[in-house]
């Protein structure tokens, strides 16, 4: 899902928001580019109409969360989430809107795994939701809401479809946070628990795991802006979280290791490339602030068991946060070995001496600078800088441009671009698994509702009839043929 969302009902804008722990304000290892103001080229510039084959068995997806689209939010003992909780506020959701339905995936699966299917689909990342398999966060297993995820894998196996399944994407059991949250450190032992409870029930059939989906938005917008679940506006909290999010990932990854499930796991992060705006000392500066908020803050602690160098000038509070929270040791876990990184890219940042610019063209989401070519440069920073780890691109995508409906010809640009620049990243070395589109289907859009649509497929919330777009359909034909193909020209980037 997208990661960086609107302030409520505003116009919808780009979100920006101890010595042991590697902590002190020394300058980072910025991926700050060097593209001069103006630039907007992109890999279809520089190939425009020729066919690029991907790896044999690259691995084509699509992408979801169990709270964008499942709905049967009381269905079968499922408990509430943060999510269901903020979305009853007023104002918290643009349109006032709730997940209640969704796309009722819940109990429209069969037609969704036959539709997965019938587009040629080789992989689908979907999330467990936690209140649906421990309505309280810890406690008795919920077997309707666990076998709901039996089937689906069993769905998936039974079409060829690999399974990566999300553990947490965003839908905290309220029953948790009333009792503490992510900023209590219990949060990484209640997270291991039930990740505990879901691999055993699931890791005969599961391909790859994710851990936590995106924790920089976790944090940042739920514990900064307040403009997410659950909703608070503490720097220092949100450095809680961070760290507390981390020995989640760990203790999980543990976990997975000790029980023998098949599989693969990972965590799942979203980056965005960090480029100055001009040559000045201070976009210079701001441009290494951003990268270690946007990207070495969560990929450090991860890849290379320390927090990033910079840290504490980049963002004071929440550097303050982590160091409260950590212990001896915790890095130990948190950097626990991973078989892959999952990536979640929608643009770049770039940054003036006075905050962030806007370089590229925006597409409707308000907030999304379209820049394919920054997906390249995250893929090779991550094979450069981070050992050369597997890499699978768990997220990648564009809402519809305003018109658009069944006949999304900037999607299919959009997907175009992005692939040639996947697999630009993959022919200078980096080693990329596979690809998940967001999104399988339009869905709840979190802050946005349901006035954003993001899906391959139409859906239309009344009847909840699903009818594939055009870029599902060009898709479709990337997957066959394992290549890419001449799409509609697009403006120069």
């Amino acid at each position: 899902m997208p990661g960086t969302q609107p302030a409520r009902r505003d116009v919808l804008r780009a979100a920006v928001a101890g010595a042991t722990l590697g902590l002190a304000g020394i300058t980072v290892n910025a991926c700050t580019g060097t593209e001069p103001a103006g630039t907007r080229h992109t890999p279809a510039n520089r190939g425009q109409g020729a066919v690029v084959r991907f790896p044999a068995g690259f691995s084509w997806g699509v992408a979801t969360s169990a709270f964008q689209v499942e709905g049967a939010t009381r269905a079968d003992g499922r408990g509430r989430s943060i999510w269901d909780t903020f979305a009853a506020q007023p104002g918290a959701i643009v349109d006032g809107s709730s997940a209640d339905r969704a796309c009722d995936h819940y109990r429209l699966v069969e037609r969704d795994l036959d539709l997965m299917r019938s587009l040629g689909v080789r992989s689908y990342r979907f999330s467990v939701a936690w209140p649906r398999v421990l309505p309280e966060g810890r406690g008795p297993v919920n077997a309707k809401g666990l076998g709901f995820y039996d089937r689906l894998v069993d769905g998936l196996a039974a079409r060829g479809i690999q399974a990566v399944a999300t553990l947490y994407h965003w839908d905290l059991p309220q029953a948790l946070e009333d009792a503490g949250g992510w900023e209590r450190r219990d949060s990484a032992d209640w997270f291991a628990d039930y990740s505990a409870v879901v691999v055993k029930a699931l890791g005969d059939r599961v391909d790859r795991w994710v851990t936590v989906n995106e924790a920089k938005i976790i944090a940042r917008e739920g514990y900064q802006t307040g403009r997410f679940a659950p909703g608070k506006s503490d720097r220092v909290a949100s450095g809680r979280v961070i760290h507390h999010l981390g020995l989640a990932h760990g203790r999980a990854v543990q976990g997975f290791r000790a029980s023998g499930a098949r599989g693969a796991i990972g965590p799942c992060v979203q980056l965005a490339p960090c480029y100055p705006a001009d040559d000045s000392d201070d976009a210079r500066r701001a441009t290494e602030r951003a990268d270690v908020t946007e990207n070495t803050l969560y990929l450090d602690p991860v890849l290379h068991g320390r927090y990033p160098r910079g840290l504490a000038d980049a963002d004071p509070e929440a550097a303050a946060g982590i160091r409260a929270a950590a212990r001896d040791g915790d890095l130990d876990v948190i950097s626990a070995p991973v078989d892959f990184v999952g990536v979640n890219y929608y643009g770049p940042q770039v940054m003036g001496g006075n905050g962030p610019v806007t370089r590229y063209p925006v597409s409707s989401a308000g907030w999304q600078q379209v820049h394919p070519r920054g997906l390249t440069d995250v893929l090779l920073r991550l094979h450069h800088d981070y050992g050369s780890p597997e890499i699978v691109v768990t997220e990648n995508g564009v809402p519809d441009a305003p018109g658009e409906d069944l006949h999304d010809a900037s999607r299919t640009t959009f997907l175009h671009d992005h692939l040639l620049a996947v697999h630009e990243a993959v022919a200078k070395g980096a080693k990329v698994k596979g690809f998940h589109a967001w999104a399988l289907m339009d869905d709840f859009e979190w802050a946005f509702g349901y006035t954003q649509r993001w899906g391959l497929v139409h859906v239309d919330f009344d009847t909840l009839q699903r009818t594939p777009k055009d870029s599902a359909r060009w898709y479709q034909q990337v997957a066959a043929a394992n290549a890419v193909r001449p799409a509609t020209p697009s403006p120069r980037r």
